[in-house]
């Protein structure tokens, strides 16, 4: 499989529907949000961005399942499956923050070969694939190369309807706050994973995730030279609903740190 020709080609389609949601959210209303669960949105937007996402990568791969956050195509493989958000940061997007993205994955036997993340308001295109470097838009980007975790600036996310775990996140937040540079929450998971990958942040923690959040993210991160794992330590962090992605420096003690809050 050519993965370069392909990687181009899913490009073109997040440019296509970045330039559709950016056309549109000029006219967004009030009235065009629907309420999917607490403080979960969703609008006519990313249902459109999904349909045309989705009809554009059936004709790249006929044979390829998917998995969507929209739920607009039925889709099972067990060889190639896309990942897919049509607008990751809807909540943003529906205030007007510019900060949210397109998200489009490709996994082949459960291992990512293609990622790409397109954030149109900055029209940063981060890609990569199968044993490639990781590139915003035509530049090779690599992660950081801080050595430690008090000289870091971190990303992480806010949970907006998974509280269980509210008090330790929150404590965790406040260690991370008083023992690195900061900590920033832009509102979109798979633009935080891009930022690891591309050396602006220099790691990246969140639970509550859904897979179209991270799989193109964390083969970012993976190609661009660093580390993603789930808050112990695992490879569960696809469908495993939390994810640590950081440089190879700063990994281990990252890790330690979350795994003492999130035993």
């Amino acid at each position: 499989m050519d993965y370069k020709n392909l990687s181009d080609k899913v490009c073109n389609i997040a440019l296509e529907a970045g330039n559709y949601i950016q056309e549109k959210a000029k006219s967004l209303k009030n009235k065009d949000v629907e309420v999917k669960g607490l403080n979960n949105f969703v609008t006519y937007i990313d249902k459109k961005s999904e349909e045309l996402i989705v009809d554009r990568l059936l004709k790249l791969l006929p044979e390829a399942g998917f998995i969507v956050e929209e739920n607009s195509i039925d889709k099972k493989s067990e060889d190639l499956v896309w990942v897919v958000d049509p607008l990751d940061g809807t909540t943003n997007f529906i205030h007007g923050v510019p900060c949210y993205s397109i998200s489009i994955a490709l996994m082949r036997k459960g291992e990512g070969v293609i990622g790409t993340v397109y954030e149109p308001s900055r029209n940063e295109m981060f890609h990569t694939y199968f044993e490639c470097n990781t590139y915003l838009n035509k530049e090779i980007v690599r992660v950081s190369e801080v050595k430690t975790l008090k000289d870091s600036l971190l990303g992480t996310g806010f949970p907006y309807y998974d509280y269980e775990k509210l008090d330790t996140y929150l404590e965790l937040f406040k260690y991370f706050m008083k023992n690195t540079h900061g900590v920033r929450r832009p509102g979109s998971a798979a633009v935080d994973l891009a930022y690891v990958a591309s050396g602006r942040y220099d790691g990246f923690y969140e639970y509550s995730l859904k897979p179209w959040d991270v799989a193109a993210g964390q083969l970012l991160v993976k190609n661009a030279g660093g580390c993603v794992s789930d808050f112990s330590g695992n490879n569960n962090y696809l469908f495993g609903e939390e994810i640590i992605a950081s440089n190879k420096y700063i990994f281990e003690e990252f890790k330690d740190v979350i795994k003492r809050y999130f035993k």
